[in-house]
């Protein structure tokens, strides 16, 4: 599609959206865009990005079809449910306790499920996935989905290395990936979880259709200082696995989008392998350098970390400066609505909307 000439109107605030990060406080203004959203997004990961998206057009969907939403305390859908019904089990049987104060899940203090990864063959249970009510959970969230958002589907727990954590806690973990007697069995437990979530999302895509553009699967690398395990280690050990699952979800004509926390500047050339489209770095990451080194390879969610200006005048300004260094519709990116949304004053977000639509 070519380039859309910017109308002013297009500043116009079709609706607000409830401010879930200051609840009562003054509502997210949603502009009058020019074409749906969905559409736009599409365009963008096709290099040809019509403005930078700044979260009010982007969907968030965690079914509870799925049990590891509801065991995580994660469920975003049309019919939601109390955090009381948060935790219990997850698709594999293992208990996850919500704690409200956090606002997620843990796995139940205890003995891990598994000691050593190679009991993995003779412990696990799989589970079957045709028994969720699919049909039921695509009738109930048609009209949520289908409202011109680009919407991703949420896929947690993951099927790698946050999969093998719930199975046997951080320390063994870790360990398993780098254990030569444990390597081997890791490695053919993520090939099986791999075709475990292959089928996952064959299965969203029956149940939701057009109503979603793409994926966004979790798997925390880092913490706040440092990567979990080293480039070469995740390259070995998870990247072929996550390369299937991306290339089916593209196959389909779907997006996929990584979501994974902590600090993983040195792994982004393992996620460009492993063929995300987009990740969402944490805000201890150097997000305009990655942009700047990876930008045209996979899409980076940006953050200003720059002094906000107390004007509206000034805020804008600085938007508009930060739009001229960090995006461009042949390069395009997002800016981070999780973790820069302190930045984001009325004044800001209409700044960088204005900005990003005259750089097309």
């Amino acid at each position: 599609m070519s380039k859309l000439a910017f109308d002013e109107k297009e500043l116009n605030v079709a609706f607000e959206l409830p401010n879930f990060a200051n609840p009562g406080g003054p509502g997210i203004p949603v502009y009058s865009f020019p074409i749906k959203p969905m559409d736009a997004m599409k365009q963008a990961f096709n290099h040809n990005a019509q403005w930078m998206s700044a979260g009010t057009d982007v969907g968030f969907f965690c079914p509870k079809v799925i049990p590891d939403h509801i065991a995580r305390g994660f469920v975003f859908e049309a019919e939601m449910i109390p955090p009381e019904q948060y935790g219990g089990k997850d698709m594999f049987g293992i208990e996850w306790e919500y704690v409200p104060v956090v606002g997620g899940s843990m796995v139940r203090p205890g003995k891990p499920f598994l000691d050593d990864a190679n009991e993995w063959y003779e412990k696990l249970v799989w589970p079957d996935i045709d028994s969720w009510d699919w049909d039921a959970s695509g009738r109930a969230n048609y009209d949520y989905l289908h409202n011109g958002n680009a919407n991703f589907c949420w896929l947690l727990n993951g099927a790698w290395y946050e999969r093998l954590v719930s199975f046997m806690e951080f320390e063994n973990a870790v360990v398993a990936l780098i254990d030569e007697d444990q390597q081997d069995a890791v490695k053919d437990l993520f090939d099986r979880t791999t075709d475990l979530y292959i089928k996952i999302v064959d299965r969203c895509i029956e149940a939701y259709g057009d109503g979603i553009i793409g994926f966004t699967v979790h798997d925390d690398w880092g913490s706040q200082r440092a990567p979990f395990f080293s480039e070469a280690t995740g390259e070995e050990m998870i990247v072929p696995y996550m390369r299937r699952l991306t290339d089916h979800i593209k196959e389909k004509g779907y997006v996929a989008e990584l979501h994974s926390c902590g600090s993983l500047e040195q792994q982004v050339p393992n996620f460009i392998k492993a063929g995300w489209q987009a990740w969402t770095p944490m805000a201890m990451n150097d997000t305009e350098m990655l942009y700047e080194k990876y930008g045209d390879q996979i899409m980076i969610a940006v953050i200003d970390k720059s002094p906000l200006p107390d004007t509206p005048e000034g805020q804008r300004a600085a938007a508009e400066a930060f739009v001229k260094k960090n995006f461009s519709p042949k390069k395009p990116s997002t800016y981070s609505y999780m973790y820069g949304a302190d930045h984001l004053t009325d004044a800001y977000r209409e700044g960088l909307y204005k900005a990003s639509r005259l750089a097309v």
